[in-house]
């Protein structure tokens, strides 16, 4: 076993050992028949990967594409028919 990676038999047998390392030391790869399968990480970090900044207005204002003249034109078709 190479420091970070675990078979999935391993990570069974030892898996409070898997806790403590994703905890202290960083993301486990976990493999399954040769293959990364999942990554264990730690609930913080899981945490600061996943939290979200700001709104939805923010993040089309931060755009690369605010004032940079791009056009967009719609269509004035109606509604589509859809088959119940």
């Amino acid at each position: 076993m190479s420091i970070g990676t675990w078979t999935v038999a391993e990570a069974k047998a030892k898996f409070s050992e898997l806790v403590d390392r994703a905890r202290v030391s960083g993301p486990q790869t976990i493999t399954k028949d040769g293959h990364t399968a999942v990554v264990v990480v730690s609930a913080e970090e899981w945490e600061r990967k996943t939290r979200r900044s700001g709104d939805l207005a923010e993040f089309f204002a931060e755009s690369p594409l605010w004032g940079s003249g791009l056009e967009v034109s719609r269509t004035k078709d109606g509604p589509r028919e859809v088959d119940l």
